[in-house]
């Protein structure tokens, strides 16, 4: 099976500002970044696609493909009550420090910790059928990320290292 992650495209946010589950809207940039998607991607059958919820991530879904799957496991990272505030208030934060020093670990006040999203990511891997087929998941940076540590063995380090940019596409063999 291979597995096609690809980023949603640019969103109309600020620069600065936490918004992992807020329902943003998609950039200006979103006919020339869904070109160049499709680009990236011509050529290639999908038998299943798969989207994140948010709409950032179904309208490209509903551009690539005529039949998705909406899955809330492929869900951006749940920020809770830090949803829309800059990162430089919740580092301000005595809660923000803590995350900041074990954000494997420590709950997003009213969200959850990166260990919570692995998981859900784990039993979203784990429901996927096992042919050969081309999958393509159209989802969130966190969520490449927490593919690449469950299936291509990075560490958390190096997944948060790995930059993946808007409209990135990522193929995974499993």
């Amino acid at each position: 099976m291979r597995l096609y992650l690809v980023r949603h495209t640019s969103v109309d946010m600020p620069k600065g500002i936490c918004y992992g589950q807020t329902d943003v809207e998609l950039a200006d940039t979103f006919p020339q970044e869904l070109a160049d998607v499709r680009h990236r991607l011509h050529g290639i059958t999908f038998d299943k696609t798969y989207s994140s919820p948010l709409k950032r991530c179904a309208i490209l879904a509903r551009e690539l493909s005529d039949e998705i799957i909406v899955d809330a496991r492929i869900k951006e990272y749940n920020f809770g009550e830090w949803e829309r505030k800059t990162w430089n208030e919740i580092y301000a934060s005595d809660k923000g420090k803590e995350w900041f020093n074990d954000y494997v670990n420590t709950l997003c006040p009213k969200g959850e910790s990166f260990a919570m999203m692995l998981h859900r990511v784990r039993v979203f891997i784990e429901h996927l059928s096992q042919s050969d087929e081309n999958i393509l998941i159209v989802t969130h940076a966190g969520i490449i990320r927490a593919f690449l540590i469950l299936l291509e063995n990075y560490s958390v380090e190096k997944a948060f290292d790995t930059h993946v940019v808007y409209g990135q596409v990522v193929m995974i063999e499993k």
